[in-house]
């Protein structure tokens, strides 16, 4: 199971940054392709080290309990995908603000840092929010299935 978990958060972590890199980039003003893919690289490097880091699955679980909610439920899909963007989303966002302030810096352009992070950051919880309710539960079923166990095998059905 933990094959499982690092599978899912290799995928979830890859997505995630791969839109709010586009959306960051594009919301920069000033999309290239370089500026794009070097906030991939950043945000996909965070996006592990966050994953590696953070027990999402025991955390999602014990949220869950809380709320008395069933984390295979739709309720807890959208419990957990709320959790997961509130600790991915504000780090990956706060690297990409720092990256376009500086480009901005270097090109004699002038915005308040508080402004540019904060505003990015409203619409990148959104932005990953949809992403992570959306695409969570689908890799979930494509990764257990690719690892052999169907999903009343799996503990819980959750990665430990």
């Amino acid at each position: 199971m933990k094959k499982v978990g690092l599978q899912m958060g290799l995928l979830m972590g890859i997505s995630l940054s791969f839109c709010l890199s586009l959306f960051g980039t594009i919301h920069a003003g000033h999309f290239t392709v370089p500026a794009f893919l070097f906030s991939f690289l950043l945000s996909t490097v965070i996006s592990i080290v966050i994953g590696l880091l953070v027990p999402m699955p025991k955390l999602e679980q014990s949220l869950c309990g809380r709320l008395g909610v069933d984390h295979r439920s739709l309720g807890g899909n959208a419990v957990t995908s709320l959790l997961s963007d509130l600790i991915y989303t504000p780090v990956i966002t706060l690297a990409q603000t720092i990256l376009g302030y500086m480009q901005m810096k270097r090109g004699g352009g002038s915005a308040p840092f508080l402004g540019m992070f904060f505003g990015s950051l409203i619409l990148s919880l959104l932005i990953g929010y949809v992403i992570i309710f959306i695409l969570k539960p689908l890799y979930l079923k494509l990764v257990l299935k690719a690892s052999g166990i169907t999903p009343g095998e799996a503990p819980d059905n959750r990665p430990e």
